[in-house]
């Protein structure tokens, strides 16, 4: 079950992250009416928005653009940053808008940093049981009736848990930051209608990728929590 749960969220990631490349590919060949530039589009937001200490970055990759709250800075792949299309200025307008979040002091976006710690001791552990389990030294715990195959189930459960908590509680941040950024482009007259509608698509598809990931994460939490509980009423 768990192997047809994990194939089916990777089979699923990878078309939503195929839709979201060959959208942005095909709204990056589209020139803004404008001409401005993804770095000069999120120039302007932060300055709209009353922000003057963070800054815009050029990082490499593809679609690896981020806001980084401990050092604010506005991450932008090559693409973004010197691409001067509805795309480039929908992904940096939606960066800005966690940048903006951060400085309004967002409460989906706080929760989130915080828990990134736990999320890396998550992580750690899952990598380790998943190693034991990989080499068989786990199942004989898990499948029999001992105690201590009880303490790894619960353990698989709260790491997995960690994880879900962090993926649902990044839907809201993620939708919000999008919101935001549909909505000064529409204010500040940067796109046009049919660039809006553009830019909006290509969000819609991005942030499919993180319902995708919540979803997965939840499902694994689900099906630990059934092994737990068939164990016990056996």
């Amino acid at each position: 079950m768990i192997i047809i749960i994990s194939v089916v969220t990777m089979l699923v990631s990878m078309f939503v992250s195929w839709r979201l490349k060959s959208k942005f590919q095909e709204y990056s060949q589209i020139p803004l009416a404008n001409g401005m530039s993804g770095a000069e589009a999120a120039a302007k937001m932060l300055r709209d928005n009353g922000i003057y200490d963070v800054k815009i970055m050029s990082v490499e990759g593809q679609l690896t653009d981020h806001y980084n709250p401990s050092d604010k800075t506005v991450n932008l792949s090559e693409g973004v940053y010197q691409g001067r299309s509805a795309a480039a200025v929908a992904v940096a307008s939606h960066e800005v808008g966690h940048a903006v979040q951060h400085a309004t002091q967002y409460g989906p976006l706080q929760m989130r940093s915080a828990l990134v710690p736990i999320v890396s001791v998550c992580s750690n552990v899952l990598n380790v049981l998943n190693m034991l389990l990989i080499f068989g030294v786990g199942f004989s715990f898990y499948q029999g009736s001992g105690a201590m195959g009880n303490v790894i189930l619960l353990v698989l459960i709260g790491a997995n848990a960690g994880l879900a908590l962090f993926s649902t509680i990044t839907l809201p941040v993620e939708f919000d930051a999008s919101k935001r950024a549909l909505a000064w482009m529409e204010s500040s007259g940067v796109v046009t209608t049919r660039e809006h509608d553009m830019a909006k698509d290509a969000l819609k598809w991005a942030a499919l990728t993180y319902v995708v990931a919540a979803l997965g994460a939840l499902a694994q939490v689900a099906y630990w929590l059934m092994v737990f509980l068939g164990r016990r009423d056996d």
